[in-house]
C-alpha cells in the first residue's frame, strides 16, 4: 500500500500490523465485556426502569445467562469504542495525508459522543413508548412481560438510535472523500427527511404513526442540518486551499521564467 508519504509496506507487514490491531481491539472489548458482566445486574436494573411497576418474567432456564451476556456484550463494545476506533485509525494512518489525519481524530471523538447521546435519547423515550403500548391491551388480557423479549426490544431501540446519530460523521466523511457534495445534501432535503421519517417509523413500535416517529425524527433533522453546515464549511476550506495552491504554482512558474 502506498501512503501519503509514498512509503511502501510489504503485504506481510500489513498483515502483521492488522493482527496487532485486532489483538489489541479484541483484548479491549474482552476486558470491557468482563467488567460489564460483573456490573450487569446494575445495568439491567437501569434498563428495567422504564417499565415502572411492571415485573418481567423468565420462561427459559438459560434466559438469566443470555440476558446478562447480551447486556455485557453490547456495553463492552460501546465502552471499548475509543480503543478499537483508535486501532482502526492507526492501521489506516500511513495511507492518510496530514490534513486527513487532523480530520479523523475529532471525527472519532465526535462519533463516540454522538453515539452516547443517541443511546441516552432512546432511553429517555422508552418509558413513554412502553406506556403507550400498554394502553393497547384490553382489560381481558393480562400482560406478562418476558425479560428476554424486553431486553431484546430495549437494546435494539437504544443501539439503533445510537447508530442513526452517526449521521453527521458519515455524511462528513463522504463529503471529505468527494463522494458527496454539500449542494446535493441541501437540494435533496425532502428526500432525506422522508428517509429519516421512514427510519423513525421502523424503530418506534408504537401504533401512533405520526407523533412517536416525529419525536425520533426531530433530533435527526437537527443532525442532518448540522451535517449540511459542516459539508459547506469543508468545501469552502477546500476551495480556498486549492485556490491558494494554484496561485502559488502560477507565481512559481512566472518567477522561473
Amino acid at each position: 500500500m502506498k501512503g501519503a508519504n509514498d512509503a511502501v509496506m510489504p503485504v506481510l507487514g500489513h498483515l502483521s500490523e492488522l493482527r496487532k490491531r485486532l489483538i489489541i481491539s479484541i483484548a479491549a472489548i474482552g476486558a470491557t465485556v468482563v467488567v460489564s458482566f460483573i456490573f450487569s445486574d446494575t445495568i439491567l436494573r437501569a434498563l428495567l426502569l422504564p417499565l415502572g411497576q411492571l415485573h418481567t418474567k423468565a420462561f427459559n432456564l438459560m434466559d438469566g445467562f443470555m440476558i446478562k451476556w447480551r447486556i455485557s456484550l453490547y456495553t463492552g463494545i460501546v465502552a471499548a469504542f475509543p480503543v478499537w476506533a483508535y486501532q482502526v485509525y492507526q492501521f489506516i494512518r500511513p495511507a492518510l495525508y496530514k490534513q486527513e489525519r487532523n480530520f479523523i481524530g475529532p471525527l472519532i471523538l465526535g462519533s463516540f459522543f454522538l453515539f452516547i447521546a443517541g443511546m441516552a435519547f432512546a432511553f429517555s423515550l422508552l418509558s413513554s413508548m412502553i406506556s403507550t403500548l400498554l394502553h393497547f391491551f384490553p382489560s381481558e388480557i393480562e400482560f406478562m412481560p418476558s425479560a428476554n423479549d424486553y431486553i431484546s426490544f430495549s437494546t435494539f431501540f437504544i443501539m439503533a438510535c445510537g447508530l442513526v446519530f452517526q449521521l453527521p460523521p458519515a455524511l462528513v466523511v463522504l463529503v471529505q472523500l468527494r463522494l458527496l457534495r454539500a449542494k446535493t445534501l441541501s437540494t435533496q432535503r425532502r428526500i432525506a427527511y422522508f428517509i429519516l421519517f421512514a427510519f423513525a417509523e421502523i424503530i418506534t413500535p408504537v401504533s401512533d404513526p405520526i407523533v412517536a416517529p416525529l419525536t425520533v425524527m426531530c433530533p435527526l433533522i437537527v443532525l442532518y442540518e448540522i451535517s449540511v453546515f459542516l459539508a459547506y464549511r469543508i468545501e469552502r476550506r477546500r476551495i480556498k486551499k486549492e485556490s491558494r495552491v494554484a496561485a502559488e504554482l502560477i507565481l512559481e512558474s512566472t518567477t522561473s521564467e
